[in-house]
């Protein structure tokens, strides 16, 4: 059986990390993997983890399984975070939320439950969108399309163009949509746009699916939620998933959520069992470790805000990142406008330039990002970005 199989192309930015492991240069830059660093290049453990799981190992008394639906505190606690306390979806009952493998294992579980839902669904994704979107829902048996969305010669969002797109989807078709923090372009829909997506969404009565996995890298963990909240207030069906390894830097504990909404509590209840049976058939139980750290921190107010100051810690430091590249370019003489990049939010950029130049940066100056130039801001440091800023304007 296995003789009949065909290699499949490597996943490109794992493919950065071995060459960029490979590479011996002094001064080499690693601009592909999307992980929060610090300024010596460290991800670390955040203070406020290390305090919930030691609560965790001192209190934990079983290794039983937790159940389909994972804890019903993280689940709680995470639905506050992300639609608010006082949100009238929650209000109303209508919320109901698992526990996941991480927020891929949320999308996932939500590609197998569209599918339920109508297999003749076509989901709809930003172009460009995060690189795994296409695939995960492909795999899942769902058609997907694109819409426009990032302009890449003007470093720009395609807003009414977008709106056009959106506004000739029907019914039975998903919405895919970024909460914040767009992966891979850092180009966030603005509190107007939002009103204008969520009011357009509300009239054509496709499902919007918000893909949450960088909750208070972008402004703050209410501002970043601002589209969610809305959303969530305005129609009658709606899927969130939302991830704890870039805020929580839970990398390595996969914990995530989905969470549905349907228009009254007795839909989404009907809608719960047909996700709680995905879920039985995907992976049957969550992982419980990374929920019981999130829980705690959530469910304390001195670890959650400790959580809340070391998340701000890190959003000020990919901030400021952006500000010094583009502060160090035009201090170097780059005449190529890069303002764009301090007006982008999370993790990523498009740096705009060319994959002929992307190569260069690599094979002449160890500097390592995607062919589409995409950058992972938190690679960026006081110690690199002199060479890094340089190594740019030479391949310009």
């Amino acid at each position: 059986m296995f003789n009949k199989l065909t290699a499949m192309p490597a996943d490109p930015i794992l493919g950065l990390l071995t060459k960029y492991r490979e590479d011996n240069h002094t001064q080499k830059v690693d601009l592909g993997v999307g992980v929060y660093k610090d300024e010596s290049g460290h991800t670390p453990i955040l203070t406020c983890v290390k305090k919930a799981e030691k609560y965790r190992l001192d209190t934990e008394s079983t290794k039983v399984y937790i159940g389909p639906t994972g804890s019903a505190d993280f689940n709680r606690l995470m639905s506050e975070l992300a639609f608010g306390a006082e949100n009238r979806a929650i209000l109303a009952n209508r919320v109901r939320t698992v526990s996941t493998p991480g927020g891929t294992g949320a999308l996932r579980v939500a590609a197998d439950f569209i599918k339920r839902c109508n297999p003749n669904s076509v989901l709809w994704v930003s172009d460009p969108t995060w690189a795994n979107h296409t695939g995960l829902f492909e795999a899942a048996g769902i058609t997907v399309k694109t819409y426009p969305y990032y302009d890449y010669d003007t470093k720009s969002l395609k807003f009414a163009e977008m709106k056009a797109a959106l506004s000739e989807i029907g019914s039975d078709d998903v919405v895919l949509l970024h909460a914040c923090c767009h992966n891979p372009s850092g180009m966030d829909l603005n509190q107007q746009q939002w009103d204008e997506v969520i009011e357009l969404t509300a009239e054509q009565g496709f499902t919007p699916l918000i893909d949450m996995a960088y909750q208070g890298f972008g402004e703050g963990v209410d501002e970043d939620a601002y589209g969610v909240r809305k959303m969530a207030a305005t129609v009658n069906n709606m899927i969130l998933c939302s991830s704890c390894s870039k805020n929580f830097g839970l990398y390595r504990e996969r914990i995530g959520a989905c969470s549905i909404i349907g228009k009254d509590a007795a839909a989404s209840d009907v809608a719960f069992s047909v996700l709680l049976y995905v879920v039985r058939c995907i992976y049957s139980m969550p992982p419980a470790h990374g929920a019981a750290i999130v829980e705690t921190i959530l469910g304390s107010n001195e670890l959650k805000q400790e959580w809340l100051d070391e998340l701000t810690v890190m959003r000020d430091r990919i901030n400021g990142n952006r500000a010094m590249l583009v502060n160090k370019l035009k201090e170097i003489g780059v005449t190529s406008n890069f303002d764009f990049i301090t007006e982008q939010k999370g993790m990523f950029s498009f740096l705009g330039i060319t994959p002929e130049q992307v190569a260069q940066l690599q094979s002449e100056y160890s500097v390592y990002m995607v062919d589409s130039s995409r950058i992972s801001i938190a690679g960026i440091g006081t110690g690199n970005v002199d060479y890094l800023a340089k190594s740019i304007a030479k391949v310009l």
